[in-house]
């Protein structure tokens, strides 16, 4: 136990090295920068872990000696976790929950949006949440693939303002009027959200396989099959390649 915490403590505080380069609506301000697919974030001195049926907080001021905070039970198929504010968006195979940590070590849960059964990564910016669902097998559903936009202004009653259809969406990443999705084997999606309930597509790069995404100060970090990318997003119409780290199987 101690091993696995020292390992997601290590990992979530190196992360949370590149919140001061992330737009600043993006995340809460000590709030590691991790991608839509990530199971454990920081917040403050805050380590937050999702297993696949609960959500675990544990204090972190004295890294050495973490002590364990409240376990929350979700039900089963908890897939992701996403920090924005002073709230946990958590994504499971049956829906988005919404916590309050305004008490860090006692998260309040404010509303659950059901959807239909399906992996679901998330990710909140502004009045907004934007969700993907995918097919899958172990998501028990096998013709689903569409992203939800979910209105939260107020957090307490999430509604669905427009779904839109994608090819195999995974996960995602928001920084601005930009939406970064990636569609899997079948490339890296970029939108305009300026209009959430009319997202125009502002370009779709076919060439790369893409599971999850980091956006930065104008810069995309991609991961997939193949390995770790870079992108430049100065120029949203052309992304530039700046760098990859292929992995070797």
């Amino acid at each position: 136990m101690k091993k696995y915490l020292a390992y997601l403590i290590g990992s979530a505080l190196l992360s949370s090295c590149s919140a001061d380069f992330s737009s600043k609506d993006s995340v809460s301000p000590g709030t590691g920068t991790g991608g839509s697919m990530a199971r454990f974030t920081v917040a403050g001195n805050t380590l937050y872990t999702v297993g696949h049926s609960s959500l675990q907080a544990y204090d972190i001021s004295q890294t050495s000696n973490p002590k364990a905070g409240s376990k929350i039970s979700l039900g089963f198929g908890v897939e992701t976790i996403f920090p924005y504010q002073q709230n946990l968006f958590i994504g499971t195979q049956t829906g988005m929950y919404i916590f309050d940590i305004t008490q860090p070590q006692s998260p309040q849960q404010l509303s659950f949006y059901d959807h239909f059964q399906s992996c679901d990564p998330v990710v909140a910016q502004g009045k907004y949440a934007y969700i993907t669902l995918r097919s899958g097998t172990t998501c028990r559903n096998n013709n689903l693939n569409t992203l939800d936009v979910v209105d939260i202004s107020n957090l307490t009653k999430p509604k669905l303002v427009k779904s839109y259809p994608m090819k195999n969406p995974h996960g995602l990443g928001i920084d601005g009027n930009l939406l970064f999705v990636c569609e899997g084997d079948h490339g890296l999606r970029i939108l305009d959200v300026t209009d959430p309930t009319a997202i125009q597509e502002v370009q779709f790069i076919t060439d790369i396989q893409t599971y999850d995404v980091i956006p930065s100060s104008k810069v995309l970090i991609v991961t997939g099959k193949s390995g770790i990318f870079q992108y430049s997003y100065a120029n949203p119409l052309k992304l530039e390649l700046l760098s990859s780290m292929p992995i070797v199987q």
